[in-house]
């Protein structure tokens, strides 16, 4: 039953089983062709093992026959099978009704989880390890009587004997599981009350229909694949290959899809939904064992790793068609390559034929070198367009349901605000008038908070650090040659849509918590109903004007706070309209919150303005005027036209109060300078421990976050005795590297050197930490996060041990002696002080540490194109393992047969990467060695050295504060 989707990864020859074309293929590979040629004139199958072993397939015979017929010898197994398929005939019909439901359930259930898990866990084990087992004299007594004359136990490999001894459990298991499902269903059999006879009738044809479906899909599958795939053969060895063809036709995964409609046929017939609900959950684990082993077992077996980010030039037609549509746009594109005085990136640039034509001397091809540029001669070159430039070119991230979400997307914050409030207000259940009231209050408060607090928490990051324009550089892939215009413009669109969204839902909230909470006065001309609803009108007037007064003034430009992102658009300060008058004229949009709240009399309403008021003041004090003083400095008025007319008045009235005042004077300018000095002081000192109460909490919890999230793990694991061992015959020690110390740059490969008496576990580990990471030198207390390799490596699955029980190597009294080597994902990629320690048994007890030494990155010397891209070609090989089928070609790497034989040559600096992963790699590199940030789409869209090498150079130049 080894099926899978990948079709075309194994192919089977024709006709039948086992065809001479595979046996030929073998025997030039083994050179037993004496052996074939006696063979020749009969239909013979060959299989391999692992171990590179050819032998010749004996016959097997079918389950049903070998278990039933009764001149077929059996086996222990084949008894234990027939035994425990008589005791569920015979307990069905002595076991009571109920009590033989419940028991053929658990029954079921448990020939289930023995198919679905046991029987996955095993192949899962022999899949990656290829475990044999040791029985050899039981597995020879359960086979020898079974086979034919052409069967020789001796003469065959270890695996094809486990294979049938593991054909015979499959055998128990799957007969056993069919006939308790049988048994539980027959015990729930009804006849469903209230149907029609045409109904039954029709229950019964689908029913059977169905079960006669699912054995012809079984039948047609086990013709395909014959015994070597129904019982995962290619598990243990090789023998030809597969294809799929036939019922694999019908549907993907046939066997464990429609090939279970029997299940379903029954349930119609016993038309019990028990019977169905069973049937839907067995089902399911089935499903599960196709996903948990054997996709993964025929990706190990068959699957071809394809490089990610590869460049392969498409057909030339293609490239044509593609030329002839950007021809149009060739000219312009030409006339602002000469205007452009930053190098010119590399021809394989993630865009069109037309964006990818620049216009270049070429002198001559370089291998290893940096190529020239000089845009001021232009000679249009054609670059060759591949699939994967056209794919960067249409699509950035684009949101696949909620996949690649991007909050600072103006879109996607759109449509998660519109399925937030569509699923909460489907979710809300019927509010009294009181609890209405209060959940608008809410409602609008958040907005308010958001509005003023939040879009000033960004807006004040991105006066700092330009965070915005970082956040799409880093996430979004943009072509080299727009010098980060891209960026900055994609930032700044975002910032105006989110700002837009925010400022209207601020207000719409605050309306629809005014409208709920406002009554209509029933006596207009009593009391000051009538007073406060014209105050409120003035009030909104108020606001309305000041609002309009001020865009005539500020314009767009300054409405979206244009100076945080643009450092190239003109902006100078003019004093004029409403500006004459006020510094802050937004301050007046806080009059439309008094004025509803007069007009409803809500002390919700009051208390949001009040909110308002203060929020509000806290974005200018802390996001705009510092923003604006350090863009304007001294030129930035202190005081508006209303604030001095108001000190003159006051300053003349302060004077004539001094002269009244007489003798009392001094003390009264006294108190006032305290008064003043009281509020300055008392807000100088807030605003600076909020400050620094910011500052040192983020990278503290940060900190906490990363550390107790990855390393700060406790770990109990560990030997309670080791007097057995001497430790001090434990020794390990960090090979130097080629510079002769113990610095290695970062992605270089660290080797150490290990020593262990003769008696040592054989699951033994070594580790590397960061120095001061763990405070005791006896044991380990914190997670290595993968950063470890084993002392012996054919005794670990991955990260899981292959026998749970310690082993002790015992050959020979001199120490042993080894070397183990971190690389690729074993290596720290972040610099600093490293140490190693060897740990005892698969646990945590230290016995031997060494260090430390350094991981480094190298850094350009100067910050230019040159200095940059050099720099990569050395850190780029060893994120990618130094792959030759992968690293540029100007670092030394391999090109394939159909890149030469192409009429567009592979570019020398274009990299391609097996995972993600490396792609990462790369990312934490660049952000160490150069202070940029980047996503790894960004990366594997460029996948080139010179294209990346720009892309950190407009960076840079773009970034600076």
């Amino acid at each position: 039953m080894v099926l899978s989707s990948l079709q075309g990864l194994r192919q089977r020859k024709a006709a039948d089983d086992g065809s001479g074309d595979s046996g030929a293929e073998f025997k030039d590979e083994c050179g037993q062709s004496e052996k074939m040629r006696r063979q020749a004139h009969e239909e013979v199958v060959w299989g391999q093992t692992p171990d590179g072993e050819v032998f010749r397939v004996p016959t097997t015979h079918d389950v049903l026959t070998g278990l039933f017929h009764p001149r077929y010898p059996k086996s222990h197994l084949d008894i234990l099978n027939l035994s425990l398929l008589g005791l569920q005939l015979v307990l069905f019909y002595i076991l009571p009704r109920p009590t033989a439901k419940v028991f053929f359930l658990f029954y079921f259930a448990f020939w289930r989880a023995a198919y679905d898990a046991g029987l996955g866990w095993v192949l899962t084990k022999q899949s990656k390890r290829n475990v044999n087992p040791a029985a050899r004299n039981w597995i020879r007594a359960q086979l020898q009587g079974k086979m034919g004359k052409d069967y020789s136990f001796d003469e065959l490999p270890l695996e094809y004997n486990t294979w049938l001894l593991f054909r015979q459990l499959v055998d128990m298991i799957l007969l056993n599981d069919f006939l308790a499902y049988c048994m539980f269903a027959f015990t729930c059999f009804r006849v469903p009350e209230g149907l029609s006879f045409p109904v039954h009738a029709m229950r019964w044809i689908g029913g059977v229909a169905l079960v006669v479906f699912n054995l012809w899909v079984k039948t047609e599958a086990h013709n395909v694949v014959k015994d070597y795939g129904w019982y995962w053969g290619d598990v243990f060895f090789q023998r030809g290959a597969l294809v799929f063809d036939g019922v694999f036709e019908l549907a993907p995964h046939p066997m464990y899809s429609v090939g279970y409609a029997g299940y379903y046929g029954l349930s119609l017939i016993i038309g019990s939904y028990a019977v169905l609900y069973v049937s839907l959950a067995a089902h399911a684990a089935q499903f599960a064992f196709l996903v948990l082993f054997e996709n993964p077992h025929i990706k190990r077996m068959y699957g071809e790793r394809k490089p990610i980010a590869l460049r392969k030039p498409i057909s030339v037609s293609e490239t044509k068609k593609i030329q002839k549509v950007n021809r149009s746009s060739q000219f312009i594109s030409s006339v602002e390559d000469n205007a452009d005085q930053l190098s010119t990136p590399a021809t394989t640039e993630g865009e069109s034929a037309t964006d990818t034509e620049t216009e270049t001397e070429c002198e001559g091809k370089a291998s290893g070198t940096l190529r020239s540029y000089r845009p001021t001669q232009p000679i249009l070159l054609e670059s060759a367009i591949s699939q994967h430039d056209l794919h960067h070119k249409y699509f950035r991230r684009d949101v696949v349901i909620l996949h690649n979400i991007d909050l600072l997307r103006s879109s996607d914050a759109m449509l998660a605000l519109l399925l937030v409030y569509v699923v909460l207000g489907s979710s809300l259940p019927v509010l009294s008038y009181h609890a209405t009231l209060a959940l608008h209050f809410a409602h609008a408060c958040a907005w308010c908070m958001f509005h003023n607090v939040g879009l000033g928490l960004l807006l004040r990051a991105q006066s700092k650090s330009k965070y915005l324009v970082r956040h799409f550089l880093k996430h979004y892939h943009y072509p080299s040659r727009d010098h980060g215009d891209g960026a900055v413009q994609e930032a700044f669109t975002n910032w105006k849509a989110l700002y837009n969204i925010s400022l209207c839902m601020t207000y719409t909230s605050l309306t629809s918590l005014a409208w709920k909470s406002y009554t209509a006065p029933v006596a207009w001309f009593e009391g000051d109903a009538l007073l406060c609803h014209t105050l409120g009108a003035l009030l909104i007037a108020l606001h309305v004007w000041a609002a309009m007064e001020s865009f005539e003034v500020l314009g767009v430009f300054g409405w979206f706070y244009g100076d945080f992102f643009m450092d190239d658009f003109p902006a100078h300060l003019e004093y004029t309209g409403i500006f004459r008058y006020l510094n802050n004229p937004e301050l007046m949009s806080g009059a439309s919150f008094l004025g509803l709240a007069l007009i409803s009399g809500s002390k919700l309403v009051g208390m949001l303005a009040v909110i308002r008021f203060v929020s509000h003041w806290w974005f200018l004090q802390t996001v705009e005027n510092p923003h604006m003083r350090k863009l304007y400095g001294d030129s930035l008025r202190k005081d508006a036209g209303f604030v001095k007319v108001i000190k003159n008045v006051a300053s003349k009235n302060a004077r004539l109060l001094e002269s009244r005042a007489g003798r009392h004077a001094p003390e009264i300018r006294r108190v006032a300078k305290e008064v003043k000095g009281t509020f300055d002081k008392v807000f100088e000192e807030t605003a600076d421990v909020v400050e620094e109460f910011l500052a040192r909490s983020k990278p503290k919890i940060s900190e906490v976050l990363l550390q107790q999230s990855r390393e700060r793990l406790v770990i109990t694991r560990v030997a309670r005795d080791l007097s057995s061992y001497d430790t001090t015959k434990y020794k390990i020690s960090i090979v130097p590297s080629q510079s002769g110390d113990k610095r290695f740059h970062i992605g270089e490969p660290i080797k150490v050197n290990w020593q262990a008496p003769a008696r040592h576990s054989r699951r033994d580990w070594i580790g590397i930490y960061k120095v001061g990471a763990n405070k005791s030198t006896l044991v380990t207390k914190i997670s290595s996060i993968g950063l470890w390799v084993p002392v012996h490596g054919e005794e670990w699955d991955q990260d899981a041990p292959v026998d749970e029980t310690s082993r002790i190597t015992t050959l020979g009294k001199e120490p042993e002696l080894g070397v183990v080597s971190f690389e690729g994902s074993t290596l720290p990629w972040t610099t600093g002080q490293y140490e190693v320690r060897y740990h005892h048994d698969g646990k945590y007890n230290v016995l031997s540490l060494d260090g430390p030494c350094e991981v480094y990155v190298s850094k350009p010397a100067a910050l230019d194109l040159t200095s940059i891209r050099e720099c990569l070609a050395h850190v780029v090989p060893l994120c990618l393992d130094s792959d030759p089928d992968l690293i540029p070609l100007s670092c030394g790497g391999t090109q394939e047969p159909a890149d030469t034989d192409s009429a567009v040559a592979r570019d020398m600096d274009d990299f391609s990467f097996w995972s993600e992963q490396q792609a990462k790699r790369i990312c934490y590199v660049i952000k160490q060695a150069f202070g940029v940030e980047y996503a790894p789409d960004v990366v594997m869209a460029d996948a080139n050295l010179t294209a990346l090498a720009n892309r950190i150079l407009v960076s840079k130049q773009l970034l600076v504060v």
